[in-house]
């Protein structure tokens, strides 16, 4: 027995190791290993737990009782005892106090540890740990917000751990971070593990699809290779903590990611699950899923280390390019907008009001010769006047003041034909043409404000409604699969107990089959017997013709006799039964004869019974169970049938709800982007209304100016201005 070496080498399949560990006295050598009890399937073999290039197995050692992990190799790993004598040495130097949680897990490699036939190969023996994958925890938990963000936090203290420490564990994915009773992490399968010492090397693996960067290849192998999926797993881990519903609305059963899978990271447009994260109005949410899209797509050597992400949620504000979020408090130099404007009207400088362009004149200014014939006038009509009521030339007393009426019609003329009165008419007729052209800033502001409460009902209606949406798509998609799986369960239990049956029905089939053979042969002797070649007691030549005549030549021709009674004469006679079943009264075939008829049929049928075959031959035997193996065959392909016909009612159901989910994303963003316009247009009519209020103070204060400036222009100025000149 030799070990095997050399990259040629070819390894044992997992079957190969269960056989062999069935007999673990012989198989190891390692004291701890050596007679271990291996944990047993239902039908007696180890069970295994196969990847990609291993199958491992549970093993309780019988000297200490401790249980481990060992791990079996079934396909050839470049440098593998260089690589694992690295890491264990790497990962022995950690001290447990410095450490966020116990995630390290003790393992040893132990080369020609395991015989397979006539070689020996490696194993990696491990601590076993009692813990449960973290989508099987999130399966229990998502429900309760605190556990889960206690374990995001966890999770980014490990790797945290793993940073500290230049440690990369290669493929961190639910399937590899177990959460123990304490809701403390463990890490497990190192197989890809970086440590310093590997420096140089190339990577083993790529790590699981769903967790990696598009852009990671075969040649990246460092301290980076986790800070991709390492963004992805607290992104999922936050999301579930703020929202519980997510984990139903985009994890799907036995599904093998949290929240994201690879289409999500290759095609972000287009990903429905991405869009939904994108949309959360969880700032943290948003904007985890946001840098998670931005670093899809970057080289990992450049992408930021989950540590980033966690003091003040610093992430929003510095790595998050474009994060998504709606400023609520208005920038110094927006213009006085509102809050819920910011982010949607694009700064720029108010214009200013319009201010009037005339001027409206406050005095007179030059006097025109129909002021200096109004001013001359004055005294004369003044004169007249008072000449008429002295000398008494005026009847009525009120015909005195005609002069002075006559004055002020002239000076009324004359002011109306001054260029400042005209001005000033002209002024005010501009401002009034102004001021009616603007709306009223009240009425519009009100009107504003209610389109706006109504816009702002609508959308959050639509917020609301669209997550009810989703959650019942996915809850009709879950009711679906459950439906599928009940009548899949329901058919493959008729099939089983079909298939359970097989066995009494063989039984039965054969043992009727054999009762078939032996009647046939009885039958065949009673045939043989001819009741005239040797006739029972008492049966003569006649009546043997008798009898023939009636149908009765054999022994098997009857089956016994059935006694009748005879009215007429008091007497007992005898009816045979055929084999038919009808019976006939045979002429001299009394009780008597019909008895020796049936002891002498009975002791043929016991003479034939005592020399029938018991057993049935080979080949009629071998017809039968072939009968049997064909009916199990069929009802397996049934069974197939059934799983196939689930998997396709399953793939139809998942169709329907990508499509539903795809069209209903593609309606929110149609409403989202309708909304964005409509949020520019309130910015918009917002701004004009700012706009329009102060053009609308402004021309009233002018027509209030213009109106003070007129006072200089009254009729008692203007009698001043005729004499004074101002």
């Amino acid at each position: 027995m030799g070990s095997v070496t050399g990259p040629q080498r070819q390894f044992p399949s997992g079957a190969d190791y269960a056989e062999a560990l069935q007999h673990t006295q012989l198989c190891f050598q390692h004291p701890e290993l050596k007679g271990a009890r291996p944990e047993l399937t239902k039908l007696g073999l180890p069970r295994a737990i196969s990847g990609a290039f291993a199958s491992v197995f549970s093993l309780t050692s019988a000297s200490s009782g401790q249980r481990y992990a060992v791990k079996c190799f079934t396909r050839h790993v470049p440098d593998q005892e260089r690589r694992y004598e690295a890491i264990s040495s790497r990962l022995a130097q950690l001290d447990p106090v410095e450490l966020s949680q116990p995630w390290n897990l003790g393992f040893e490699y132990l080369a020609d540890a395991i015989s397979v036939g006539r070689d020996r190969y490696p194993v990696l023996k491990m601590d076993w740990v009692e813990a449960v994958t973290l989508s099987s925890w999130l399966d229990d938990n998502h429900a309760h917000r605190f556990a889960v963000e206690r374990l995001a936090d966890r999770f980014e203290a490990l790797t945290r751990d793993l940073a500290t420490h230049e440690i990369a564990h290669g493929d961190l994915q639910h399937g590899n971070l177990l959460v123990a009773s304490d809701d403390t992490l463990r890490l497990v399968d190192y197989d890809g593990m970086y440590v310093p010492a590997l420096a140089g090397m190339g990577g083993t693996e790529r790590g699981h699809r769903n967790y990696q960067s598009p852009m990671r290849g075969n040649d990246d192998f460092g301290v980076q290779l986790d800070r991709f999926s390492a963004w992805v797993i607290f992104l999922s881990l936050k999301a579930i903590a703020s929202d519980p519903a997510l984990w139903n609305r985009l994890h799907e059963p036995s599904g093998e990611f949290l929240l994201l899978t690879e289409d999500d990271f290759k095609n972000a447009g287009g990903s429905t699950r991405l869009r939904t994260l994108l949309a959360h109005p969880d700032r943290t949410v948003s904007g985890l899923a946001e840098q998670v899209r931005a670093l899809a797509f970057q080289p990992l050597d450049i992408l930021p280390p989950l540590a980033a992400a966690v003091p003040g949620q610093r992430v929003a504000a510095t790595t998050v390019s474009g994060a998504s979020g709606g400023g609520a408090a208005t920038a110094p130099g927006s213009g006085g907008l509102p809050d819920w404007m910011a982010g949607h009207v694009s700064p720029q400088a108010t214009p200013p009001p319009t201010a009037f362009s005339g001027t409206v004149p406050d005095s007179f200014r030059t006097r025109t010769p129909l002021d200096i014939a109004t001013a001359v006038l004055w005294p004369l009509m003044l004169g007249v006047a008072v000449f008429m009521i002295v000398t008494g030339l005026s009847a009525p007393p009120i015909a005195s003041g005609a002069p002075l009426l006559a004055a002020v019609a002239l000076t009324a003329l004359a002011r109306s034909r001054r260029v400042e009165r005209a001005q000033a008419r002209a002024a005010m007729a501009e401002l009034t043409t102004e001021l009616g052209r603007l709306d009223d800033p009240v009425k519009a502001g009100e009107k504003l404000r209610k389109d706006r409460a109504k816009f702002d009902a609508a959308e959050a209606t639509r917020t609301v409604d669209y997550p009810r949406a989703q959650d019942k798509l996915t809850a009709r998609y879950h009711a679906e699969l459950k439906e599928a799986e009940k009548r899949k369960v329901r058919k493959q239990r008729d099939m089983d107990k079909k298939i359970d049956a097989l066995a009494e029905e063989l039984r039965r089939t054969l043992a009727k089959t054999l009762a078939d053979k032996q009647a046939a042969y009885v039958r065949d002797q009673l045939s043989r017997r001819l009741i005239a070649q040797s006739p029972p007691h008492g049966i003569g030549p006649k009546l043997a013709a008798r009898l023939a005549a009636e149908g009765i030549r054999t022994a098997a021709d009857f089956t016994g006799y059935r006694p009748v009674q005879n009215t007429q004469y008091n007497s007992t006679g005898a009816v045979l039964v055929l084999s038919s079943g009808r019976v006939i009264d045979v002429h001299g075939i009394g009780e008597a004869k019909a008895i020796a008829l049936d002891v002498w049929r009975r002791d043929l049928v016991a003479s034939a019974r005592a020399r029938q075959p018991t057993a049935l031959g080979a080949q009629e035997q071998r017809a039968i169970e072939q009968g049997v193996a064909s009916r199990r065959t069929q009802l397996m392909s049934q069974r197939k049938a059934v799983e196939a016909e689930t998997d396709a009612l399953r793939e139809k159901a998942r169709r329907q709800l990508e499509d539903n989910q795809k069209r209903l994303t593609r309606e929110n963003t149609v409403a989202g982007e309708q909304a964005q316009q409509q949020r520019q247009e309130f910015g918009r009519r917002t701004v004009a209304l700012q706009q329009n209020s102060a053009l609308h103070r402004t021309l009233s204060a002018s027509v209030e100016a213009a109106r003070l400036r007129q006072r200089g222009l009254s009729f008692p100025c203007y009698l001043r201005f005729l004499y004074v000149g101002r």
